[in-house]
């Protein structure tokens, strides 16, 4: 059914407006997800999805390293949207792999691939195998990185995933409007230890 899909004429007419867009995603009536990493802004996307299909899994990869901040946050908007939450961990806890490998290796380290590989590339790998989903919703936003300026709002991955991006052109003062009229929740005190700097790509959306 992906391949029936018009993404030109479809990016054309939806591109610009994300209810729409995520209503239709929504239609075409295939199993769907929605990715998080409770970063700042992330309470946008799951409201989005979740007013128009309250079920919808919700993935998270807790790669174990996250804020105190980012942990309640992500109970808090779990609790308010009353998410249906899928949490996938690494293998190894944190305490496992620091005793054996110590602190988070530097960018610049050849290992960081490897922690990269660990604590986020496998367990999303591993809930895409579980779950199956055809559907990948993302609050991808091409101000993120040069990659994903790139970006299209609905694209399909090698794999036949169809990768749908809401709020690929929303500014910050959108998502900030968005959350004040909704009474959503924010977390600004968020780390990604995968990336380092903020304008790095992480790797997920290279491999997916």
């Amino acid at each position: 059914m992906s391949h029936d899909i018009d993404l030109a004429h479809t990016n054309a007419r939806l591109g610009q407006d994300a209810p729409a867009l995520v209503e239709w995603a929504l239609s075409l009536g295939l199993p769907s997800i929605v990715t998080t990493n409770f970063r700042p802004y992330e309470a946008v996307i799951l409201h989005l999805v979740t007013q128009a299909r309250p079920d919808v899994p919700v993935v998270w990869m807790d790669n174990g390293y996250n804020t105190e901040a980012t942990y309640r946050y992500a109970d808090e908007v779990s609790r308010l949207l009353k998410l249906n939450l899928r949490i996938y961990l690494p293998r190894r806890s944190r305490a496992h792999r620091e005793a054996v490998d110590g602190p988070v290796p530097a960018l610049d380290d050849p290992r960081h691939a490897a922690f990269t590989e660990e604590v986020k590339l496998e367990p999303f790998a591993r809930a895409l195998r579980e779950m199956a989903p055809k559907v990948w919703f993302t609050a991808l936003r091409a101000t993120d990185t040069a990659v994903r300026a790139q970006m299209q709002p609905v694209s399909i991955n090698p794999d036949g995933l169809i990768k749908v991006a809401p709020l690929l052109h929303w500014t910050s003062k959108d998502l900030y409007q968005y959350c004040e009229r909704h009474g959503l929740p924010n977390n600004f005190d968020y780390v990604d230890p995968t990336k380092g700097e903020d304008n790095r790509e992480c790797g997920l959306h290279l491999a997916h």
